[in-house]
Order: structure tokens, then sequence, then C-alpha cells
């Protein structure tokens, strides 16, 4: 079996492992990122980078290179109930420097994050190759066995990251406990394009009852459109023929009833993601270490997935870097001081999301009544808008 030997192998070449891998290069350090994936195409995973997200993109030297290849600046957000608006928000009002989110295709975000570490020797980017096993030795894990075009191989690594997603197969072989929390909705997820009518800067939030949906533009002309549906609910869902699918549309978004009827034809033009929470109480082990949805899985409320990513990439670099000169016992030390910088950021995203889950499942006529009535309170009291809404989307700016 061929061995290959780095500093950091990084399993999972999504933005959390990209963003790594180009920082940890860029400071000097050998790694290899494992992506099990021959491409980056990747269809309705997260989009929208918040404003701090923005920031960090800025600080890893792509911004430019992003926008100029292709995002849309989202400048407002409307939350809405059968045609009356409840919240708007401008993002334009705001004080910081990057106040405003993009909406990035996640092929044009990795492939430019791989072209910039692809500058360093020092890279690696090992596709069509999947993790199959942890190394281990003298209670740490040294690594990774890995199957790829060219068979097995061991990358022996002084500090392997799992940053393979929602589904982690590094999690699963770590040993770290671990517990799924469902939440009571599922997503299906499809693409339109965008209205004539609808301009291409506005996140468009609406709800009806207890359903819900996302509407947001999508670089260059589309639209993806995300509505809520029981847990477990697509069979009966499917089972009620494509018609059912329209008309909860219809409920949400009527003036979009032609796009929709012309553009979904056939279940496979949609997705259907399973909404879930992931708690993992310690993210690391001596030699290894979870980032991103591998250690905290998020909900695609308020967008925050690709954001936490970003920002637990940009933490880890530095830590990492300065402990790999040092041994294994500063990178058992690093590890946790990583967890514990970012999991307050986490517990707060988490807590929001979870509290807006609920409002947006609220069906009886008294709890949608004092739903409607918040959010329209919100919308009139300035201040108290932007304080909450910095909670969410400025974190790391407001600091």
């Amino acid at each position: 079996m061929d061995k290959l030997s780095v500093d950091v192998c990084v399993v999972g070449g999504g933005p959390a492992g990209m963003a790594l891998g180009l920082e940890l290069a860029r400071r000097g350090c050998d790694v290899a990122v494992v992506e099990q994936t021959s491409h980056f195409n990747r269809s309705f995973r997260g989009e929208t980078v918040s404003p701090d997200a923005v920031s960090l993109l800025a600080r890893l030297g792509i911004l430019e290179n992003i926008t100029a290849a292709g995002a849309l600046v989202n400048r407002k957000m409307k939350l809405a109930e059968h045609g009356r608006t409840l919240l708007e928000v401008d993002f334009d009002d705001f004080p910081h420097h990057h106040r405003h989110p993009l909406d990035v295709p996640q092929p044009t975000l990795l492939a430019i994050m791989e072209h910039e570490a692809r500058l360093h020797a020092s890279f690696t980017l090992l596709r069509n190759t999947s993790a199959i096993g942890l190394v281990e030795s003298d209670g740490a894990i040294v690594g990774i066995r890995s199957r790829g075009p060219a068979g097995e191989q061991e990358i022996h690594a002084r500090m392997t990251v799992g940053a393979d997603g929602r589904y982690s197969n590094i999690l699963e072989m770590s040993g770290l406990t671990y517990r799924r929390e469902p939440l009571e909705r599922d997503v299906v997820w499809l693409k339109l394009p965008v209205p004539a009518d609808w301009t291409s800067d506005t996140y468009h939030i609406r709800i009806a009852g207890g359903r819900h949906g996302l509407f947001i533009p999508t670089y260059p002309d589309l639209m993806r459109v995300g509505f809520n549906i029981p847990k477990g609910g697509l069979r009966n869902l499917r089972r009620a023929g494509l018609t059912s699918l329209h008309t909860r549309l219809d409920e949400l978004a009527p003036e979009l009833a032609d796009l929709v009827r012309d553009n979904i034809r056939n279940w496979s033009d949609t997705s259907v993601l399973d909404i879930f929470t992931s708690v993992v109480p310690r993210w690391s082990r001596p030699g290894l270490l979870l980032i991103g949805d591998a250690a905290h899985t998020l909900s695609p409320i308020l967008g925050q997935g690709v954001s936490h990513a970003l920002f637990d990439a940009m933490t880890l670099a530095p830590l990492l870097s300065e402990a790999l000169p040092k041994g294994r016992d500063e990178l058992t030390l690093a590890a946790r001081e990583f967890q514990r910088i970012r999991e307050p950021s986490l517990r707060r995203s988490r807590s929001l999301q979870l509290r807006q889950e609920k409002l947006f499942t609220f069906s009886d006529p008294v709890r949608v009544l004092l739903r409607s009535t918040f959010y329209r309170s919100l919308n009139r009291t300035p201040w108290l808008k932007k304080r909450l809404l910095n909670n969410v989307f400025f974190q790391l700016q407001k600091q």
C-alpha cells in the first residue's frame, strides 16, 4: 500500500475543508485535502454567505475573484404572510464594512479556493478519493486509509481533520459520541427562473400557517426555492402526485404558479434535505478534529452553514500552524482551544435557528396571530430589529 505523509490531512473538499487547506498552505503547512467526488458541482448546497463570512473571504484574499466570477449581492430580506409584508430588512442600514450577504454558487467558491491553494507547493488535492478507515498508533489517530483511482493508500498526518459534512464518515469512525436531533420538518428544494417582476437582490421568506418557503436569488438568473414538509413526509407528498407540490407552492407564492408548472415537471427536478442538528460534545481526540457540519450540523434557516464552515477554517488554521512544530500535545491543546473559541458562536446560531424554526411551525390561529404581531412589532422598532439581526449576521464584525 502506498503511503503519503503530510502535516494535516483534511477529509472533505467543501467550504470548510477547502478554506482550511488554502489557509494552511499559505502558512507553509503540508496539507492534503481528500475529496470523494471528481468535481464541485453540488446541487442544492448552501450558497448563501453571511456578511461576516464575506469579510472572511476578503481576508482570504479571494473576495474580488468571487464577485468577478459571479455572485449576487443580497440587499434586502422580506418576510410576508398571505401577501402582507410582516418584516423587511435593508442591509444598507447596517454600519459594518461588509454588510450584504452574497449568494455564491458552491462550484465557483470551491474552484477559486482550489486555484489559490494550488499556487502553493505544499497543497495537494486528491479527487475521487474516499477515507475508508482511520490509522491509529498509541491511542492517537495518525492518518487515514483511503481509496482512490490508484487503489488504496495510507495518508499519514500529524493532524487529521474531518470536514466531510453532515453525514460525516470520519465522525462515524472516530469513536466520538454524538446525537442527531431531528427537527419537525424536511425541506424540498427546487430551482426556478427569477420572475420578471422580482429583483435579484432580495431574499424572500413566505409563511402560511405552519408552512413556510424560502425564495433565494441565485447567480446568474435563477432562484432556489425551499419549502417545508413534515418530517419523513416525502413519501406522502409524492403519493399525492406532482400537483400536490404545485399546490403547496401556490399557497406560499401564488404569483409563481405558472413558473412552477412550466419548470417542475418531474420529481427529479427537486431534492429533499433531511433537517436535523448534530450535537457532538467533544470535537476532537488526539490526532483528530472535526469541523463544519461534521462537528455541528445546523438547519438551513438564516443561511448559517457555509458561514460557520468558513469561521471554523479561519479560526483553526493559525492554531494548527502554531502548534505543528511543537508536537502532539500542543496539537491536542490547539484542537481543544478551537472548540472553546467556536462553541459560543455555534450555540447562539443554533438557539436562534431553533426559535425561528418553532415560530415557523405555528399553525393554530392564536399562535399564528401572535407570530404575525411579533414580526410587525419588530418591523416597527428599528433599534430592536437591528440588534437582533446583528446577532444573526454580524457576530464577527461587531466585536
